[in-house]
């Protein structure tokens, strides 16, 4: 039985379960569960901190999870990532006080308030900057104000926050982090099924189906508009000057697609929803 680590709180663990949901799986009924077993699918799913499931799955307690890039990095856990989920999206950048900091070799010797002690620290390592990190798990923009650090290095959106506190954003980008599939064993059976129907969930909500009909002759046009991942499909009406054409494309292409071949003379242009994929 392939065991699952699931985000049991926080921004990735309701996507996280609806996506599972999509990809076939039935996880808990119960939210204060701690674990659940999908005995059609033959998984086992344990609902974890998304700060402890790098660490489970890199012990080999469990197989395979679900977290932040962000999180496994500063775990230091043996578990890689083997595919992005793209969501939980967040970029992590230093910030200090307006006009003290402008490079990142000026945080050389100054105190560092983060969460993410491992990412910062190694990342830090990596350009040659020798700083002391100062670890908080919450409320890092008010590190500086409160005298406990000098510069943060925090998840950054629009910058509102930082800047209320006083603080602008210097140096490099320290990482861009989104959801990921990790495993210590990507070889595990069952593992290859997840990513799988997991990919599939993710090609259903990123593509849309097409389907229109154009006259022969404009094929070759229709195709530069729609090429699809390999080549459209193309059958015959019983008007044979006519043929059905259907074609995936980019969900946020599809008005933009759609005005193109109504002008070039496509019709009865058709847009459905895609609900699974296997490419």
């Amino acid at each position: 039985m392939l065991r699952i680590a699931v985000p049991n709180k926080g921004s990735l663990a309701e996507i996280a379960a609806d996506m599972l949901l999509e990809a076939g799986y039935v996880g808990r009924r119960d939210p204060r569960a701690l674990n659940a077993i999908d005995s059609r699918n033959d998984v086992e799913f344990f609902y974890l901190r998304p700060r402890d499931i790098a660490t489970y799955v890199g012990s080999g307690a469990l197989d395979v999870g679900i977290t932040g890039r962000d999180l496994l990095l500063d775990s230091g856990s043996s578990a890689s990532e083997i595919a992005s989920l793209d969501f939980g999206d967040s970029t992590f950048r230093f910030a200090g006080p307006a006009g003290r900091f402008s490079d990142l070799a000026d945080l050389a010797g100054v105190r560092v308030a983060t969460s993410y002690p491992g990412l910062v620290g190694d990342f830090l390592k990596a350009q040659g900057v020798t700083a002391e990190l100062v670890r908080l798990d919450g409320a890092v923009e008010s590190a500086v104000k409160l005298g406990v650090a000098d510069a943060v290095a925090d998840v950054v959106s629009t910058g509102s926050t930082l800047r209320a506190q006083g603080l602008e954003i210097f140096g490099p980008v320290i990482l861009d982090s989104t959801a990921v599939l990790i495993s210590a064993d990507a070889d595990r059976p069952g593992i290859g099924t997840l990513q799988r129907r997991l990919q599939g969930v993710l090609v259903a909500r990123q593509y849309v189906l097409v389907d229109y009909d154009l006259p022969v002759g404009l094929v070759d046009a229709a195709s530069a508009i729609t090429p699809g991942l390999e080549s459209p499909t193309v059958s015959p009406l019983r008007d044979s000057d006519w043929v059905a054409v259907r074609v995936m494309i980019a969900r946020t292409d599809t008005n933009h697609v759609m005005d193109d071949l109504y002008a070039l003379g496509a019709r009865a242009i058709l847009v459905s929803t895609i609900h699974a994929a296997r490419l």
